[in-house]
């Protein structure tokens, strides 16, 4: 189940984490993130969409746009356009503000609508600022899902070709320089062992480095149920329907309901085994398994058992 290659996620400085919706991807990133800030590096963390899951994932109140000391070396925010606009302005425009710029933002909402990539690159320059500025060792951005993270990280190579001069064309260079570069950024695709989350994950790999120059860095595949036999026991699961009256026989009616729930859950396994063998078949990098959970756990519970089956995977 190890896949050493892949203990390089942690030692760049900015990873987007992305996958089909309901794969788990913000649990992975709330679960890298902790495990960087556990092993002492200053981190941060941060939601893309504002639904709070990541707030819920700490057992935190709701995050904001500032970042929020949510563990020892751990902080969290929440994107926000507004407040990353206001945080343009001061830093590259010069332009002070105090309080709300809620008309200059009901006009650049005007302006975004009208071209595609002016709000992701906002977005995006703020995590590619903070990477180049070294504020942390570890940006862990819970990123758009895989029908949408290609524009959102390709926003600046779109903007780019657009605008041929001034302060904006220059601005796209240096974020290209972070985002292009693959010793600084990275992506993490979560999938599950499951048919849909693999093909979006093998259509998102076919298009990703074509379209944004950002490379792909590690799969990680959540929700991986364990072998419960050896191959010779499951040979014998196999059969185990001929041996079903002497086994009531001994053992009561009951009994079949365990032989069902085992039948099918080795099933269950073997086909996702063979939807992960085809995402290996097409990809060679890294792959990262996190087990099943089998808990009613939530939150930091959960985060932890996650970041401990990832370290198990990365060291």
């Amino acid at each position: 189940m190890t896949s050493g290659a892949g203990t390089s996620i942690l030692d760049r400085r900015l990873v987007f984490v992305t996958g089909k919706g309901g794969v788990g991807k913000t649990s992975v990133a709330a679960a890298l993130a902790h495990l960087s800030a556990s092993r002492g590096r200053r981190t941060l963390v941060c939601e893309m969409d504002a639904k709070g899951s990541l707030a819920d994932a700490f057992d935190a109140s709701p995050l904001e746009f500032k970042p929020r000391e949510v563990e020892p070396n751990l902080f969290a925010m929440a994107m926000n356009t507004e407040d990353a606009l206001r945080e343009y302005l001061r830093l590259f425009v010069r332009v002070p503000f105090l309080g709300k710029i809620g008309p200059l933002a009901r006009t650049f909402d005007f302006v975004a609508d009208a071209a595609p990539g002016v709000k992701e690159i906002l977005t995006i320059g703020k995590f590619c600022w903070e990477a180049k500025e070294r504020n942390y060792d570890l940006i862990v951005v819970d990123a758009e899902a895989t029908g949408h993270i290609v524009a959102q990280i390709g926003a600046p190579l779109v903007i780019r070709d657009l605008v041929q001069v001034g302060l904006v064309r220059d601005q796209t260079d240096w974020m290209l320089e972070v985002l292009h570069d693959p010793a600084v950024t990275g992506v993490a695709v979560v999938t599950t062992p499951e048919e849909m989350p693999v093909t979006e994950t093998l259509g998102l790999l076919d298009r990703l480095v074509d379209e944004t120059g950002v490379e792909a860095t590690t799969l990680v595949a959540n929700r991986v149920l364990p072998a419960l036999f050896d191959r010779n026991q499951a040979e014998l699961v196999d059969r185990l329907g001929e041996a079903e009256p002497l086994l009531v026989e001994a053992a009561g009616k009951n009994v079949r309901a365990v032989l069902e729930a085992a039948h099918i859950t080795e099933a269950r396994r073997r086909i996702g085994g063979a939807h992960l063998a085809r995402l290996r078949e097409h990809s060679d990098l890294p792959m990262l398994m996190v087990p099943e959970l089998f808990t009613r756990a939530t939150g930091r519970r959960v985060v932890s058992l996650v970041a401990e089956a990832l370290a198990e995977e990365l060291d």
